[in-house]
Protein backbone atom coordinates (compact mmCIF):
# COMPACT_ATOMS: atom_id res chain seq x y z
CA UNK A 1 0.00 0.00 0.00
CA UNK A 2 1.30 3.27 -0.78
CA UNK A 3 0.18 6.85 0.72
CA UNK A 4 -1.95 8.83 -1.76
CA UNK A 5 -4.16 11.85 -1.22
CA UNK A 6 -6.91 9.95 -1.15
CA UNK A 7 -6.03 7.38 1.57
CA UNK A 8 -3.40 9.92 3.76
CA UNK A 9 -6.01 11.20 6.15
CA UNK A 10 -7.45 7.45 6.75
CA UNK A 11 -3.98 5.72 7.27
CA UNK A 12 -2.69 8.41 9.79
CA UNK A 13 -6.34 8.38 11.62
CA UNK A 14 -5.74 4.57 12.49
CA UNK A 15 -2.17 4.76 12.86
CA UNK A 16 -2.66 7.48 15.60
CA UNK A 17 -5.46 5.47 17.07
CA UNK A 18 -3.66 2.54 17.26
CA UNK A 19 -0.76 3.68 17.99
CA UNK A 20 -2.13 5.33 21.26
CA UNK A 21 -4.06 1.77 22.37
CA UNK A 22 -0.58 0.68 22.34
CA UNK A 23 0.89 3.00 24.17
CA UNK A 24 -2.20 2.75 27.16
CA UNK A 25 -0.72 -0.90 26.91
CA UNK A 26 2.88 -0.90 27.03
CA UNK A 27 2.38 1.89 29.77
CA UNK A 28 1.40 -0.85 32.25
CA UNK A 29 4.84 -2.81 31.34
CA UNK A 30 6.78 0.46 32.28
CA UNK A 31 7.25 0.98 28.89
CA UNK A 32 7.68 5.06 27.22
CA UNK A 33 4.83 5.65 24.96
CA UNK A 34 7.25 7.23 22.86
CA UNK A 35 9.01 4.05 21.46
CA UNK A 36 5.69 2.18 21.28
CA UNK A 37 4.47 4.96 18.96
CA UNK A 38 7.90 4.32 17.27
CA UNK A 39 7.40 0.53 17.01
CA UNK A 40 4.02 0.94 16.04
CA UNK A 41 5.35 2.73 13.41
CA UNK A 42 7.74 0.11 12.35
CA UNK A 43 4.72 -2.37 12.73
CA UNK A 44 2.60 -0.57 9.67
CA UNK A 45 5.80 -0.01 7.65
CA UNK A 46 7.29 -1.65 4.83
CA UNK A 47 8.79 -4.78 6.57
CA UNK A 48 5.52 -4.86 8.47
CA UNK A 49 1.77 -3.87 6.97
CA UNK A 50 3.69 -2.96 4.00
CA UNK A 51 2.70 0.60 4.44
CA UNK A 52 5.51 2.11 2.03
CA UNK A 53 6.82 5.69 3.37
CA UNK A 54 10.57 6.61 1.80
CA UNK A 55 10.73 10.72 1.59
CA UNK A 56 13.29 11.46 3.74
CA UNK A 57 12.94 14.95 2.96
CA UNK A 58 9.12 15.10 4.21
CA UNK A 59 10.50 13.45 7.22
CA UNK A 60 12.55 16.03 7.86
CA UNK A 61 10.91 18.79 7.51
CA UNK A 62 7.84 16.94 9.59
CA UNK A 63 10.40 16.66 12.14
CA UNK A 64 11.53 20.19 12.18
CA UNK A 65 8.20 21.59 12.42
CA UNK A 66 7.96 19.09 15.40
CA UNK A 67 10.64 20.05 16.84
CA UNK A 68 9.91 23.79 16.78
CA UNK A 69 6.48 22.81 18.51
CA UNK A 70 8.31 20.51 21.26
CA UNK A 71 11.27 22.59 22.75
CA UNK A 72 8.69 25.82 22.22
CA UNK A 73 6.61 24.25 25.06
CA UNK A 74 9.35 22.71 27.01
CA UNK A 75 10.82 26.19 27.08
CA UNK A 76 7.23 27.77 27.99
CA UNK A 77 6.77 25.20 30.89
CA UNK A 78 10.42 25.97 32.40
CA UNK A 79 10.30 28.30 35.22
CA UNK A 80 13.52 30.31 35.26
CA UNK A 81 13.34 30.28 39.36
CA UNK A 82 13.53 26.67 38.90
CA UNK A 83 16.33 26.45 36.93
CA UNK A 84 18.23 29.28 38.15
CA UNK A 85 20.16 26.81 40.60
CA UNK A 86 21.08 24.70 37.55
CA UNK A 87 21.35 27.30 35.18
CA UNK A 88 25.70 26.90 35.08
CA UNK A 89 25.66 22.73 34.93
CA UNK A 90 23.12 22.80 32.52
CA UNK A 91 24.56 25.07 30.26
CA UNK A 92 28.06 23.07 30.26
CA UNK A 93 26.26 19.85 29.94
CA UNK A 94 24.30 21.50 26.77
CA UNK A 95 27.40 22.29 25.46
CA UNK A 96 30.74 20.83 26.98
CA UNK A 97 28.56 17.69 27.73
CA UNK A 98 27.57 17.08 23.96
CA UNK A 99 30.89 17.94 22.46
CA UNK A 100 32.36 15.16 24.43
CA UNK A 101 29.79 12.74 23.58
CA UNK A 102 30.70 13.17 20.43
CA UNK A 103 34.70 13.14 20.65
CA UNK A 104 34.48 10.11 22.55
CA UNK A 105 31.90 8.35 20.59
CA UNK A 106 33.60 9.22 17.46
CA UNK A 107 37.31 7.98 18.67
CA UNK A 108 34.95 4.40 19.73
CA UNK A 109 33.10 4.29 16.20
CA UNK A 110 36.53 4.98 14.07
CA UNK A 111 38.67 2.26 16.47
CA UNK A 112 35.87 -0.55 15.81
CA UNK A 113 35.88 0.98 12.36
CA UNK A 114 39.20 -0.25 11.50
CA UNK A 115 38.86 -3.65 13.34
CA UNK A 116 38.83 -5.88 9.80
CA UNK A 117 35.79 -8.31 11.44
CA UNK A 118 33.43 -4.82 11.98
CA UNK A 119 30.52 -4.73 9.62
CA UNK A 120 31.35 -1.07 7.98
CA UNK A 121 34.10 0.95 7.58
CA UNK A 122 34.12 4.83 7.77
CA UNK A 123 36.12 7.77 7.90
CA UNK A 124 37.12 9.58 10.58
CA UNK A 125 35.00 12.67 9.82
CA UNK A 126 32.16 10.56 9.11
CA UNK A 127 32.17 8.74 12.41
CA UNK A 128 32.30 12.26 14.40
CA UNK A 129 29.05 12.84 12.00
CA UNK A 130 27.56 9.77 13.41
CA UNK A 131 28.32 10.52 16.81
CA UNK A 132 27.07 13.82 16.54
CA UNK A 133 23.59 13.36 15.48
CA UNK A 134 23.41 11.38 18.61
CA UNK A 135 25.30 13.59 20.99
CA UNK A 136 22.47 15.38 22.73
CA UNK A 137 19.36 14.01 24.90
CA UNK A 138 16.04 13.87 23.68
CA UNK A 139 13.65 17.01 24.55
CA UNK A 140 10.87 15.00 23.27
CA UNK A 141 11.59 11.76 25.67
CA UNK A 142 13.11 13.94 28.21
CA UNK A 143 9.64 15.44 28.91
CA UNK A 144 7.62 12.84 28.14
CA UNK A 145 9.31 10.65 30.68
CA UNK A 146 9.29 12.85 33.67
CA UNK A 147 6.33 13.95 33.07
CA UNK A 148 4.43 10.45 32.20
CA UNK A 149 6.79 8.85 35.43
CA UNK A 150 5.37 11.48 37.47
CA UNK A 151 8.83 11.77 38.08
CA UNK A 152 9.76 14.06 41.14
CA UNK A 153 14.09 14.32 42.30
CA UNK A 154 15.78 15.60 44.97
CA UNK A 155 19.04 18.13 44.18
CA UNK A 156 16.92 19.98 41.26
CA UNK A 157 17.85 17.00 38.87
CA UNK A 158 14.61 17.66 37.39
CA UNK A 159 14.67 21.19 36.02
CA UNK A 160 18.35 20.56 35.37
CA UNK A 161 17.62 17.90 33.01
CA UNK A 162 14.86 19.45 31.31
CA UNK A 163 17.35 22.48 30.78
CA UNK A 164 19.63 19.82 29.41
CA UNK A 165 17.82 17.99 26.81
CA UNK A 166 15.81 21.50 25.95
CA UNK A 167 19.15 23.20 25.46
CA UNK A 168 21.38 20.94 24.09
CA UNK A 169 19.90 20.45 20.35
CA UNK A 170 21.11 23.07 18.94
CA UNK A 171 24.75 22.02 19.78
CA UNK A 172 24.09 18.24 18.11
CA UNK A 173 22.59 20.18 15.53
CA UNK A 174 25.25 22.66 14.70
CA UNK A 175 28.20 20.02 15.22
CA UNK A 176 26.25 17.85 12.69
CA UNK A 177 25.83 20.68 9.90
CA UNK A 178 29.53 21.56 10.39
CA UNK A 179 30.48 17.92 10.09
CA UNK A 180 28.45 17.17 7.12
CA UNK A 181 30.18 20.19 5.41
CA UNK A 182 33.97 18.64 6.31
CA UNK A 183 32.87 15.18 5.12
CA UNK A 184 32.25 17.13 1.67
CA UNK A 185 34.34 19.39 1.64
CA UNK A 186 37.41 16.98 2.74
CA UNK A 187 36.04 14.11 0.10
CA UNK A 188 36.64 16.57 -2.82
CA UNK A 189 40.24 15.69 -4.50
CA UNK A 190 42.95 17.87 -3.46
CA UNK A 191 42.20 18.77 -0.27
CA UNK A 192 45.41 20.26 1.48
CA UNK A 193 46.73 21.88 5.00
CA UNK A 194 45.58 25.24 3.25
CA UNK A 195 42.01 23.91 2.29
CA UNK A 196 41.90 22.08 5.92
CA UNK A 197 42.53 25.48 7.99
CA UNK A 198 39.61 27.05 5.73
CA UNK A 199 37.26 23.91 6.63
CA UNK A 200 38.02 24.60 10.34
CA UNK A 201 37.78 28.59 10.11
CA UNK A 202 34.45 28.39 8.81
CA UNK A 203 33.19 25.74 10.50
CA UNK A 204 34.12 28.26 14.18
CA UNK A 205 32.41 30.79 12.16
CA UNK A 206 29.56 28.92 11.94
CA UNK A 207 29.47 27.88 15.15
CA UNK A 208 29.80 31.54 16.99
CA UNK A 209 26.93 32.95 13.88
CA UNK A 210 24.73 29.85 14.97
CA UNK A 211 24.80 30.88 18.93
CA UNK A 212 25.13 34.39 18.94
CA UNK A 213 22.48 34.93 16.16
CA UNK A 214 20.26 31.98 17.55
CA UNK A 215 20.27 33.24 21.14
CA UNK A 216 19.64 37.61 20.41
CA UNK A 217 16.74 36.24 17.69
CA UNK A 218 14.90 33.96 21.00
CA UNK A 219 15.33 36.93 22.99
CA UNK A 220 13.88 39.92 21.01
CA UNK A 221 11.18 36.94 19.76
CA UNK A 222 10.21 36.36 23.38
CA UNK A 223 10.38 39.67 24.61
CA UNK A 224 8.19 41.11 21.48
CA UNK A 225 5.73 38.24 21.70
CA UNK A 226 4.95 39.02 25.20
CA UNK A 227 4.26 42.63 24.20
CA UNK A 228 2.09 41.70 21.79
CA UNK A 229 0.16 39.40 23.29
CA UNK A 230 -0.74 41.47 26.18
CA UNK A 231 -1.53 44.61 24.08
CA UNK A 232 -3.59 43.18 20.73
CA UNK A 233 -6.96 42.59 22.21
CA UNK A 234 -8.07 39.77 20.23
CA UNK A 235 -12.18 39.38 20.65
CA UNK A 236 -11.57 35.46 20.61
CA UNK A 237 -9.14 33.90 22.77
CA UNK A 238 -8.15 30.99 20.72
CA UNK A 239 -6.29 33.36 18.50
CA UNK A 240 -3.88 33.89 21.19
CA UNK A 241 -2.39 30.30 20.79
CA UNK A 242 -2.92 30.13 17.34
CA UNK A 243 -1.41 33.88 16.65
CA UNK A 244 2.15 32.64 19.04
CA UNK A 245 2.32 29.58 17.16
CA UNK A 246 2.65 31.29 14.35
CA UNK A 247 5.56 33.46 16.31
CA UNK A 248 7.00 30.00 16.70
CA UNK A 249 7.79 29.13 13.32
CA UNK A 250 8.63 32.98 12.31
CA UNK A 251 11.31 33.26 14.44
CA UNK A 252 12.67 29.71 13.59
CA UNK A 253 12.40 30.32 9.85
CA UNK A 254 14.04 34.18 9.73
CA UNK A 255 16.81 33.03 12.58
CA UNK A 256 17.92 30.00 10.38
CA UNK A 257 17.51 33.25 7.40
CA UNK A 258 19.88 34.84 9.34
CA UNK A 259 22.40 32.27 9.70
CA UNK A 260 21.21 31.44 13.26
CA UNK A 261 20.29 28.66 15.07
CA UNK A 262 16.39 28.41 14.79
CA UNK A 263 16.24 25.74 17.17
CA UNK A 264 18.13 27.64 20.17
CA UNK A 265 15.66 30.62 19.05
CA UNK A 266 12.12 29.38 19.90
CA UNK A 267 13.13 27.28 22.99
CA UNK A 268 14.77 30.57 24.28
CA UNK A 269 11.63 32.53 23.50
CA UNK A 270 9.56 29.50 25.26
CA UNK A 271 11.28 30.60 28.24
CA UNK A 272 11.23 34.25 27.99
CA UNK A 273 7.50 34.23 26.93
CA UNK A 274 6.55 31.38 29.85
CA UNK A 275 8.19 33.47 32.59
CA UNK A 276 6.13 36.50 32.05
CA UNK A 277 2.15 37.17 32.83
CA UNK A 278 0.19 36.47 29.62
CA UNK A 279 -3.37 36.99 28.76
CA UNK A 280 -5.64 34.10 28.08
CA UNK A 281 -2.30 31.88 29.95
CA UNK A 282 -4.10 29.02 30.58
CA UNK A 283 -5.61 28.51 27.33
CA UNK A 284 -2.17 29.01 25.80
CA UNK A 285 -0.11 26.37 27.70
CA UNK A 286 -3.58 24.00 27.42
CA UNK A 287 -3.42 24.52 23.53
CA UNK A 288 0.49 23.81 22.78
CA UNK A 289 0.58 21.15 25.43
CA UNK A 290 -2.05 19.06 23.26
CA UNK A 291 -0.20 19.80 20.39
CA UNK A 292 2.53 18.94 21.75
CA UNK A 293 1.33 15.79 22.09
CA UNK A 294 0.50 15.66 18.54
CA UNK A 295 3.56 16.67 17.08
CA UNK A 296 5.53 14.02 18.88
CA UNK A 297 2.79 11.02 18.08
CA UNK A 298 3.12 11.80 14.66
CA UNK A 299 6.27 12.53 14.37
CA UNK A 300 7.63 9.17 16.13
CA UNK A 301 4.95 7.15 13.40
CA UNK A 302 6.47 8.42 10.77
CA UNK A 303 10.18 7.77 11.52
CA UNK A 304 8.97 4.16 12.88
CA UNK A 305 7.71 4.12 9.13
CA UNK A 306 10.81 5.23 7.51
CA UNK A 307 13.04 3.20 8.82
CA UNK A 308 13.61 -0.86 7.16
CA UNK A 309 13.48 -2.56 9.93
CA UNK A 310 15.85 -5.98 7.40
CA UNK A 311 18.38 -2.79 6.61
CA UNK A 312 18.17 -2.33 10.55
CA UNK A 313 18.93 -5.37 11.50
CA UNK A 314 22.35 -5.63 9.43
CA UNK A 315 23.77 -2.66 11.43
CA UNK A 316 22.10 -4.39 14.39
CA UNK A 317 25.96 -6.09 16.14
CA UNK A 318 27.71 -3.23 15.22
CA UNK A 319 25.13 -0.33 16.55
CA UNK A 320 24.54 -2.31 19.68
CA UNK A 321 28.24 -2.33 20.67
CA UNK A 322 28.47 1.77 19.95
CA UNK A 323 24.79 2.12 22.12
CA UNK A 324 26.11 0.09 25.02
CA UNK A 325 29.50 2.53 24.97
CA UNK A 326 27.39 5.33 24.50
CA UNK A 327 25.13 4.58 27.87
CA UNK A 328 28.26 3.23 30.37
CA UNK A 329 31.31 5.12 28.76
CA UNK A 330 30.76 8.17 26.57
CA UNK A 331 28.05 9.52 28.19
CA UNK A 332 28.96 9.13 32.27
CA UNK A 333 32.67 10.23 30.85
CA UNK A 334 31.22 13.69 29.63
CA UNK A 335 28.64 13.93 32.47
CA UNK A 336 31.76 13.56 35.18
CA UNK A 337 34.10 15.56 33.20
CA UNK A 338 31.55 18.70 32.44
CA UNK A 339 30.60 18.87 36.20
CA UNK A 340 34.20 18.46 37.77
CA UNK A 341 33.57 22.44 38.43
CA UNK A 342 30.22 21.89 40.35
CA UNK A 343 31.79 19.90 43.01
CA UNK A 344 28.23 20.37 45.47
CA UNK A 345 26.46 17.74 42.76
CA UNK A 346 26.81 14.61 44.43
CA UNK A 347 28.10 11.74 43.24
CA UNK A 348 24.24 9.92 42.68
CA UNK A 349 23.37 13.19 41.08
CA UNK A 350 26.00 12.99 38.51
CA UNK A 351 25.29 9.38 37.95
CA UNK A 352 21.22 9.79 37.43
CA UNK A 353 22.24 12.87 35.04
CA UNK A 354 24.54 9.98 33.57
CA UNK A 355 21.78 7.47 33.29
CA UNK A 356 18.87 9.83 31.89
CA UNK A 357 21.15 10.65 28.73
CA UNK A 358 18.28 9.43 26.14
CA UNK A 359 18.14 9.43 22.59
CA UNK A 360 14.80 9.68 20.57
CA UNK A 361 13.44 11.19 17.61
CA UNK A 362 15.79 14.54 17.64
CA UNK A 363 18.78 11.85 16.47
CA UNK A 364 17.17 10.17 14.08
CA UNK A 365 16.11 13.71 12.42
CA UNK A 366 19.36 14.60 12.44
CA UNK A 367 20.51 11.49 11.09
CA UNK A 368 17.83 12.64 8.33
CA UNK A 369 20.20 15.66 7.18
CA UNK A 370 23.49 13.62 5.94
CA UNK A 371 20.77 11.27 4.26
CA UNK A 372 19.21 14.54 2.29
CA UNK A 373 22.65 15.77 1.86
CA UNK A 374 23.91 12.65 -0.07
CA UNK A 375 26.69 12.25 2.48
CA UNK A 376 28.51 9.04 1.77
CA UNK A 377 27.59 6.36 4.19
CA UNK A 378 24.47 8.17 5.31
CA UNK A 379 22.03 5.04 4.90
CA UNK A 380 24.62 2.96 7.50
CA UNK A 381 24.16 6.17 9.97
CA UNK A 382 20.62 6.56 9.70
CA UNK A 383 20.29 2.98 10.70
CA UNK A 384 22.93 2.59 13.26
CA UNK A 385 21.06 5.97 14.98
CA UNK A 386 17.52 4.31 15.06
CA UNK A 387 18.53 1.04 16.26
CA UNK A 388 20.27 3.05 19.74
CA UNK A 389 17.05 5.32 19.50
CA UNK A 390 15.22 2.00 20.35
CA UNK A 391 17.93 0.96 22.83
CA UNK A 392 18.13 3.85 24.88
CA UNK A 393 14.47 4.27 24.99
CA UNK A 394 13.97 0.38 26.19
CA UNK A 395 16.96 0.31 28.37
CA UNK A 396 17.33 4.02 30.03
CA UNK A 397 13.72 5.12 29.17
CA UNK A 398 12.08 2.52 31.17
CA UNK A 399 14.54 2.10 34.35
CA UNK A 400 14.72 5.98 35.04
CA UNK A 401 12.17 5.02 38.42
CA UNK A 402 14.15 2.22 39.49
CA UNK A 403 17.33 3.95 38.96
CA UNK A 404 16.16 7.19 40.54
CA UNK A 405 15.17 4.64 44.06
CA UNK A 406 18.31 2.89 44.11
CA UNK A 407 20.42 6.23 44.00
CA UNK A 408 18.20 7.68 46.64
CA UNK A 409 16.85 10.47 44.57
CA UNK A 410 13.33 10.39 44.07
CA UNK A 411 10.72 12.15 46.33
CA UNK A 412 6.92 11.57 46.45
CA UNK A 413 4.81 13.49 43.58
CA UNK A 414 3.40 16.99 44.64
CA UNK A 415 -0.24 17.13 44.42
CA UNK A 416 -1.29 19.49 41.76
CA UNK A 417 -4.60 21.38 40.97
CA UNK A 418 -4.96 19.14 37.68
CA UNK A 419 -7.47 17.01 38.71
CA UNK A 420 -9.72 20.20 40.02
CA UNK A 421 -8.95 21.81 36.83
CA UNK A 422 -9.29 25.22 38.24
CA UNK A 423 -6.18 28.27 38.02
CA UNK A 424 -5.52 31.50 38.74
CA UNK A 425 -3.14 34.18 37.82
CA UNK A 426 0.09 33.54 39.00
CA UNK A 427 0.05 37.55 41.10
CA UNK A 428 -2.82 36.44 42.45
CA UNK A 429 -1.37 33.19 44.69
CA UNK A 430 -0.78 29.90 43.99
CA UNK A 431 -3.09 26.38 43.61
CA UNK A 432 -2.97 23.67 45.46
CA UNK A 433 -4.56 20.20 46.02
CA UNK A 434 -4.30 18.38 49.59
CA UNK A 435 -6.17 14.88 50.16
CA UNK A 436 -7.44 14.18 53.03
CA UNK A 437 -6.41 11.21 54.63
CA UNK A 438 -7.49 9.18 58.19
CA UNK A 439 -4.28 10.80 59.73
CA UNK A 440 -5.96 14.08 59.15
CA UNK A 441 -9.15 13.46 60.31
CA UNK A 442 -7.88 12.39 63.39
CA UNK A 443 -7.48 15.70 64.93
CA UNK A 444 -10.98 16.57 63.51
CA UNK A 445 -13.51 16.61 61.09
CA UNK A 446 -14.41 19.94 59.77
CA UNK A 447 -12.56 22.56 57.84
CA UNK A 448 -12.09 24.76 61.27
CA UNK A 449 -10.65 21.51 63.16
CA UNK A 450 -7.75 21.57 60.33
CA UNK A 451 -6.82 25.16 61.56
CA UNK A 452 -5.17 26.04 58.45
CA UNK A 453 -2.11 28.48 58.19
CA UNK A 454 -2.64 32.36 57.76
CA UNK A 455 -2.75 33.24 54.09
CA UNK A 456 -4.49 29.82 53.22
CA UNK A 457 -8.02 29.44 52.01
CA UNK A 458 -10.11 26.41 51.21
CA UNK A 459 -11.80 26.87 47.83
CA UNK A 460 -13.34 23.96 47.04
CA UNK A 461 -14.10 20.52 47.74
CA UNK A 462 -14.13 17.80 45.38
CA UNK A 463 -15.83 14.28 46.91
CA UNK A 464 -16.78 11.33 44.41
CA UNK A 465 -16.67 13.28 41.15
CA UNK A 466 -18.68 16.39 42.73
CA UNK A 467 -17.94 19.87 43.98
CA UNK A 468 -19.05 20.99 47.43
CA UNK A 469 -18.71 24.63 48.14
CA UNK A 470 -16.96 25.02 51.72
CA UNK A 471 -17.86 26.35 55.38
CA UNK A 472 -16.38 25.78 58.86
CA UNK A 473 -18.43 23.37 59.53
CA UNK A 474 -18.67 21.31 56.68
CA UNK A 475 -17.76 17.39 57.78
CA UNK A 476 -14.88 16.20 55.84
CA UNK A 477 -14.11 12.54 55.00
CA UNK A 478 -11.02 10.88 53.78
CA UNK A 479 -10.44 10.75 49.79
CA UNK A 480 -11.88 14.58 49.99
CA UNK A 481 -9.92 16.76 47.98
CA UNK A 482 -9.05 20.30 48.55
CA UNK A 483 -8.92 22.91 46.35
CA UNK A 484 -6.78 25.48 48.55
CA UNK A 485 -5.26 29.20 47.52
CA UNK A 486 -2.21 30.34 49.27
CA UNK A 487 -0.44 33.88 48.97
CA UNK A 488 2.68 33.71 47.21
CA UNK A 489 4.43 34.72 50.56
CA UNK A 490 2.76 31.90 52.28
CA UNK A 491 4.87 29.17 53.10
CA UNK A 492 4.13 25.92 51.35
Amino acid sequence: MTFTSENILLLMSILIFCSILISKVGYRFGLPSLLLFLVAGMIFGTDGLGLQFNNVGQAQFLGMVALCIILFTGGMETRFKEIKPVLGPGLVLSTLGVILTTVFTGLFIFMLSEWKSFPFSLPLVTCFLLAATMSSTDSASVFNLLGQKKQNLKNNLKPLLELESGSNDPMAYILTIILIQMAAAFGEAGTGAAGTTAIVLQALKTLALQFSIGAASGFLMGCGSVWLLNRINLKNAPLYAILLMSIVFFSFTVTTKLQGNGYLAVYLAGIVIGNHRLVNRKDIFAFFDGLTWLMQVVMFITLGLLVNPHEMMKVAPAALLIGIFMIIVARPLSVFLSLIPFRKISFASKSFISWVGLRGAVPIIFATYPVVEGTPGSDIIFNVVFFITILSLVIQGSSISFVSRLLKLDLPQEEGSTEIGFEVPEEAGKLVEVTITRETLSKGNTLKDLKMPEGMLVMMIKRDGKFIVPNGSRVLKDGDKLLVIYDNDTPA
